[in-house]
């Protein structure tokens, strides 16, 4: 796909997941305990011939996300004529009304206006799924419509997805309007914050928003724009996750201890791609008993884990017992220690505290390099 760029936005003030998002931006959390967020925008690009790819980064702690993302060699993008940039927005620390997409756009409108592809896809960073976005972009090209917006059905609105949007779609699937989900209705078309468009188009909006109000983001400028613009929805199928807070991160992980589950994110012909570490395999040893697992290479096993996520270099020692938990990596738990609907973060170590349980609604955190 030579015919279109692609842009990674970044959520900026839309969402803050407690806690996690201290250390690192929402693209860089740690998922399945192998991957990043960061890895399946970035891989659903490489995968659809997408070479061309701008990553924004509006955290004020960038470093993880980018020695992770490098020169973007491990994602197979085209050594010759591709490029992984990521592009700083800055962020206004006096109010964070002005931190938005179109604001970052228009700081870097000079970048983006002169790449050579007729169209833009634009894909957000802190949803997880797949999308061939070469036959999303055939299909925008097929109807003739000004802007395509990927929307995924759900029957949980009033429960979950809570303040992200939605399309309000006719009979046609044409887009009447965007607007936040209140969680007054249980079945919704979660809006997936990714659009395609011209790159004219694209740069005309970024430059109309700016005329018109400095608060503006990209979502509200193309739904002021239903009436006088073609615009209409595609829906996605398969698996599909948006991390707004600690909970939501949490089941998404989870979620995928469903093995029917993952085989809709995870297939043989859409690889998805990631910064991989030299390590040598998990050991267990003989009083270790894992059930409903994933765990990551270079682990010391000891303890019982069950239903759990481990990221890579955990320790879980003798008698210690971890449920329904994510552990990140690197970290500790000690001899005797019951942790139980946690999230761990990474250096942090529990081998003083005996038991620590949550309840499955509310995920404790424990904070990164903590020992408790």
């Amino acid at each position: 796909m030579a015919r279109a760029f692609g842009i990674i936005a970044s959520s900026l003030r839309r969402f803050r997941v407690e806690g996690l998002q201290e250390h690192r931006p929402v693209s860089a959390f740690s998922f399945m305990g192998r991957y990043r967020v960061i890895d399946f925008p970035v891989s659903n690009m490489s995968n659809s011939g997408i070479d061309r790819i701008h990553v924004f980064v509006g955290s004020s702690k960038p470093r993880s996300l980018t020695e992770h993302l490098g020169t973007g060699r491990h994602y197979n993008i085209n050594s010759k004529r591709g490029k992984l940039q990521m592009i700083f927005a800055n962020l206004n620390v006096n109010n964070t009304i002005y931190n938005t997409d179109i604001h970052a756009y228009a700081e870097n409108l000079d970048i983006l206006s002169r790449v050579h592809e007729d169209y833009v896809v634009i894909a957000p960073n802190y949803m997880i799924y797949t999308q061939n976005y070469d036959e999303l972009l055939q299909k925008h090209i097929d109807s003739g419509a000004d802007i395509t917006l990927l929307y995924h059905k759900v029957d949980n609105a009033d429960k979950a997805f809570l303040d992200v949007n939605v399309l309000n779609l006719n009979r046609q699937k044409g887009v009447k309007s965007i607007e936040h989900n209140l969680g007054n209705a249980a079945d919704r078309n979660i809006f997936m914050d990714t659009y395609v468009m011209s790159r004219e188009l694209f740069v005309e909006i970024v430059e109309s928003a700016c005329k018109l109000s400095s608060a503006y983001s990209m979502s509200q400028m193309v739904s002021s724009k239903c009436d006088e613009l073609d615009i209409r929805g595609v829906q996605h199928k398969g698996y599909f996750a948006a991390i707004t807070d600690l909970k939501s991160y949490m089941d998404s992980n989870m979620g995928l201890l469903d093995q029917d589950l993952a085989a809709e994110l995870f297939s043989p012909n859409w690889p998805i791609y990631t910064k991989t570490t030299d390590a040598a395999p998990t050991q267990y040893y003989d009083d270790a008993c894992v059930t409903g697992s994933y765990v990551s290479n270079g682990c010391d096993i000891e303890g019982t884990v069950e239903n759990s996520i481990i990221g890579r270099k955990v320790k879980i020692s003798k008698g210690a017992v971890v449920k329904n938990s994510i552990v990140l990596a690197n970290a500790e738990i000690g001899p005797g220690v019951y942790v139980e609907n946690q999230i761990v973060d990474k250096w942090a170590k529990i081998i003083h505290t005996e038991k620590i349980v949550s309840e499955p609604d509310k995920p404790g955190y424990i904070e990164r390099d903590d020992i408790i």
